[in-house]
């Protein structure tokens, strides 16, 4: 590349410092040729507009027509004429929707069968609703057959074990009112295994609870292996449970059994069936639990179930009620049993345990002779 600096100057020899680099080269290899003709005169300055100072009494009559210009505008499309319509400028407005595309108006019977968002996933008991009623053939239990199986005699002396059961339906109906769903007053009572005095626990809470003022309880016996309320009670056998499960036809509260205690109801049961499970794990079931629970707030019902490690009906059971009694035997229940028996009922939202047979307590809590208790 050539250096600028060997570029030879022009012809006269002068040096023009203020040349540029182009000029230079013109000079030494003859640009001229493509020299753009030169302009003869000069253009002609452009005139510039200048603004004008206005006076305050012209800015209030230009503001004063503005004024009434925007009023006429805003003119109503029914009451101005035809004419001034016609000869009025265009304006923006909104372009008008074809009335083949303008939604049809929704009739209100289609409003009305919109669903509606839920409020509450519990099962809340309306007051209105009413109650069907238990009136079963009434049979008399025999109070020295209780006396002898070591369970509570209704109308006896307060004895420990009575104010034992107290303590438990305590706890049992204040969760029951706090909830105030009709699944949280179906209570299941099991154990892991078997001899560890699930029925024992299960009958006596049913004729604690009986004792309350204004309520009844239904003891429904859910062991349809092994069922033994019945003896317990001393009660005749007869269909209960499982029938009206399997037969739809069949009215639940026509088979349940009353009792001379005040509020204590029975539902026996049953005929034994190989499908005990397959029965309870249908929708029937879920019927035949509403029909005793919807509209009577003031019905406990309490299920007497199968061992939950040996059996599986205390398994199904236990997505019908809001209550589980887990009875553990203080010299033979382990705590691996007790952890196996939970996760099988972890579908009911409240397990509660209780110590059965103790003969020891660690807070020195012991019922005795106090104002005349008996033993």
């Amino acid at each position: 590349m050539t250096e600028h600096r060997n570029i030879p100057l022009p012809e006269d020899g002068k040096e023009n410092k203020e040349s540029s680099l182009f000029e230079r080269a013109s000079g030494a290899f003859g640009f001229d040729p493509f020299k753009a003709a030169p302009i003869k005169g000069t253009l002609p300055e452009r005139e510039m507009k200048r603004a004008k100072a206005r006076k305050k009494a012209d800015q209030d009559k230009q503001d004063e027509l503005a004024a009434r210009t925007a009023a006429a505008d805003i003119v109503e499309p029914d009451t101005a004429p035809a004419e001034q319509q016609e000869d009025a400028a265009p304006k923006a407005r909104t372009p008008a929707v074809p009335a083949e595309y303008e939604p049809a108006p929704e009739p209100e019977t289609a409003r009305a069968n919109l669903p509606v968002a839920r409020a509450s996933a519990d099962l809340v008991v309306d007051q209105d609703i009413g109650a069907i009623a238990l009136s079963g053939k009434k049979f008399q239990i025999d109070r020295d057959h209780l006396r002898d199986k070591g369970m509570i005699v209704p109308e006896a002396a307060t004895t420990a074990l009575i104010e034992e059961f107290r303590i438990v339906k305590r706890h049992i109906l204040s969760a029951a009112r706090e909830r105030g769903t009709a699944q949280s007053r179906r209570v299941l009572v099991c154990s892991p295994h078997p001899g560890e005095g699930k029925t024992f626990c299960s009958t006596n809470l049913a004729i604690a609870i009986a004792a309350e003022r204004d309520s009844e309880v239904l003891l429904i016996d859910a062991d349809f292996a092994k069922p033994s309320v019945l003896s317990t009670l001393g009660l005749p056998k007869g269909p209960g449970f499982m029938d009206c499960l399997a037969d739809h036809s069949i009215k639940p509260e026509e088979l349940v059994i009353g009792t001379d205690i005040p509020g204590l109801w029975v539902l026996p049961a049953g005929n034994q069936t190989n499908s005990d499970s397959e029965y309870l794990a249908a929708d029937r079931t879920a019927e035949v639990l509403n029909r005793f629970t919807m509209g009577a707030p003031n019905r406990m019902v309490i299920f007497d179930t199968p061992p939950a490690l040996a059996a599986s009906p205390a398994a199904e059971l236990a997505q019908h009620v809001g209550q589980a009694v887990l009875v553990a035997r203080a010299d033979k229940t382990g705590q691996s049993a007790l952890e196996d028996a939970c996760q099988l009922l972890s579908a009911c939202p409240d397990i509660k345990l209780l110590l059965n047979a103790a003969q020891f307590s660690p807070s020195g809590r012991k019922f005795g002779s106090y104002y005349g208790y008996g033993e």
